[in-house]
């Protein structure tokens, strides 16, 4: 499930987001794409967002999800307010999965991508252990990207989206389906 934490039209996150999306479709991955800026969530209240309407809807997306690409822009050091309205509606959907963080920012975004690793350790889930980070006019002119680096992270980044993703389902497979002590034992449905 690719996520984009941008609510800008023509954003860079939505730019970086739409080339990693490209790559793990080509490699043969279904993706969801979830535009939080089209399919608006309201905020989250742990009394009332999981009675809603479009909430079941939503958490089926999300526990078919294998791996979370999640794109936000860096707003003063921190993931958007969208993207943090998304995280807190779920967390127990997350758990034994990967999250691939994506930041664009002037200032590479690393405190918005601790954000990302925090909130996926709080929520047991694994984390790639690189991010990407994309500037405008650095890395992403008029709706293209424009640096051959960035490119070539983001490749790099499909890959191992799709490599470690196809890893992690099999093993929390195993564990939801086995007796075993392990951690995704609180998650069996028995």
């Amino acid at each position: 499930m690719a996520v984009v934490g941008s609510l800008k039209k023509e954003s860079v996150t939505r730019i970086v987001l739409q080339r990693i999306t490209d790559h793990l479709s080509k490699s043969g991955c279904a993706v969801d794409w979830l535009d939080l800026g089209v399919e608006k969530l309201e905020l989250f209240n742990p009394d009332t967002s999981r009675a809603l309407p479009w909430y079941a809807a939503l958490q089926e997306r999300v526990n078919r999800a294998d791996v979370f690409v999640l794109g936000t822009p860096d707003y003063h050091g921190a993931i958007s307010a969208v993207m943090k309205n998304f995280l807190d509606h779920f967390w127990q959907e997350f758990a034994g999965k990967l999250f691939v963080p994506v930041v664009s920012s002037h200032e590479k975004g690393l405190t918005a991508i601790d954000q990302f690793r925090t909130i996926a350790r709080q929520c047991y889930a694994w984390v790639l252990p690189y991010s990407a980070s994309a500037a405008e006019k650095e890395d992403v002119a008029r709706g293209t990207i424009i640096a051959k680096s960035l490119e070539g992270r983001l490749e790099m980044m499909a890959r191992d989206a799709r490599v470690y993703g196809a890893l992690l389902a099999r093993q929390r497979a195993e564990d939801l389906a086995c007796d075993d002590c392990t951690f995704m034992a609180r998650h069996r449905k028995r």
